[in-house]
């Protein structure tokens, strides 16, 4: 088993996804309500080698000697990649290896305007990055970010990213009904949208319990009423959990574990993780999915929120 390697993984954007987790869990520049992976541990925007960069590449090797080669190789995982200061090696070596596989990195972008981390992204294909707000206030309020980030030095630094870098940008909004869904914060977002002038837009939603209770995801028409609301041609809703199981990388065997751990008690996601032995973002994609078939069901309790028989 890889330490620093997951999946592939069952992606909605991605195909089968080869993750490659950067930091450790959940070293983080934000602590956003929504979290699926959980609360942030270790706020900080000190950039550092948390991973050694020669580990990660031996395991790389090792897992492109003995796999087939997936659709995408995606660094992301259990916090803020871009914190990692080997970031562009390996990014590097990745393309060096096996050019044709395309690179996608998931962040947040709240260290874009950091020159060596622009520079280091700038072998990536595609780069995913995060805005959630558009006022400051609600950017306090969602993404709970470290006092280090300077707000405004974020949103140009996602603009000026968007001017220099190469590949495609795909920006991922993420939409939280009584948060940042009221005219006034979507006339602001779609205002830095037209400036970031990202290749696609992509709508999500929550889909797994956050770390605030009292939140819930979005409707597909609410959704659609901002899509409509935008009215921008490159907007799409990426919040269909269902489709996840047409994807190649869906594997049956993995869901039939997952509800074989439940049915025998209930468990919270770290012991799912611990028992399963898959990575925390792994287990989320099906448990998304066993969810939404009606056979699970979360409940918070003092421990967290753990996963039961649906009815239990």
């Amino acid at each position: 088993m890889y330490k620093y390697l997951f999946g592939p993984v069952p992606s909605r954007r991605l195909g089968m996804s080869l993750g490659v987790d950067l930091v450790p869990k959940k070293v983080c520049t934000l602590d956003c309500v929504y979290c699926e992976v959980g609360k942030t541990t270790k706020l900080t925007t000190t950039r550092k080698e948390y991973f050694q960069f020669e580990k990660i590449k031996n395991e790389l090797i090792d897992y492109f000697l003995h796999n087939p080669d997936p659709d995408y190789i995606t660094l992301s995982g259990s916090g803020e990649p871009t914190l990692n200061s080997s970031l562009g090696e390996i990014i590097q070596f990745v393309k060096q290896e096996k050019p044709h596989i395309p690179v996608a990195v998931l962040t947040n972008g709240t260290l874009l305007f950091d020159e060596k981390v622009s520079a280091s992204l700038q072998n990536a294909d595609v780069v995913l990055p995060s805005l959630d707000a558009a006022t400051h206030e609600v950017f306090k309020k969602i993404n709970r970010p470290s006092g280090d980030i300077d707000f405004e030095k974020y949103l140009n630094g996602l603009i000026a990213f968007s001017q220099n870098f190469k590949g495609k940008i795909w920006l991922e909004v993420f939409i939280l009904p009584d948060y940042n869904n009221q005219p006034e914060e979507l006339d602001a977002l779609k205002e830095i949208i037209l400036k970031i002038k990202p290749d696609s837009v992509q709508l999500n939603t929550l889909d797994r319990p956050g770390t605030l209770s009292g939140l819930r995801g979005a409707s597909q028409q609410e959704l659609q009423s901002v899509l409509e609301y935008w009215n921008l041609e490159n907007v799409q809703i990426i919040a269909a959990a269902p489709n996840r199981k047409n994807i190649q990388s869906y594997r049956n065997d993995i869901e039939s574990v997952i509800m074989e751990t439940i049915l025998r008690r209930p468990c919270t996601l770290d012991d799912l993780v611990k028992m399963v032995g898959l990575h925390i973002n792994e287990i989320n994609k099906y448990l998304a999915i066993l969810e939404d078939e009606n056979k699970i069901e979360s409940v918070r309790q003092d421990r967290g929120i753990f996963y039961q028989k649906k009815g239990k």
